[in-house]
């Protein structure tokens, strides 16, 4: 877990570095913070522009249990590494990936339960309608 994360924050120092250095290449001089509200800013409105498109689609077609599956999905994990993050700083806890893992699997595993139990359902509920619907006499 520990090597995952320096991985991912050399990447990002790395990226910060290249900003930086573009930044003051070109003497924008523009501060850190004004370089993350521009980055953050332009980072969030390009998953708008690619996330919308995506969720319109899928709502068009009647797939809504799949943005709110996509949505938390997305809440788990920021809220595993949060959990695995807080453990390292107030040192309740080791800091391990396979505990990352084994919470989203376990949010996978249980959508796929809840996921065959809707759907037995919603089909109990198409055969009382269609022997509802269905003339039985004539």
């Amino acid at each position: 877990m520990k090597e995952f994360l320096y991985m991912i924050v050399g990447w990002i120092a790395e990226i910060h570095s290249y900003l930086m250095r573009f930044n003051d290449s070109y003497e924008y001089n523009f501060s850190d913070k004004e370089l993350h509200f521009i980055v953050i800013g332009l980072l969030g409105m390009a998953f708008v522009f690619i996330v919308y498109p995506v969720f319109k689609w899928l709502a068009k077609h009647n797939h809504v249990m799949v943005i709110a599956w996509i949505y938390v999905f997305t809440l788990i994990l920021v809220i595993t590494f949060a959990i695995e993050i807080g453990q390292k700083v107030t040192n309740t806890g080791a800091m391990e990936f396979a505990d990352i893992v084994f919470g989203v699997v376990g949010f996978i595993v249980m959508f796929f339960i809840f996921s065959i139990v809707r759907e037995i359902y919603h089909l109990i509920c198409r055969l009382i309608k269609y022997l509802q619907n269905k003339n039985w006499g004539k």
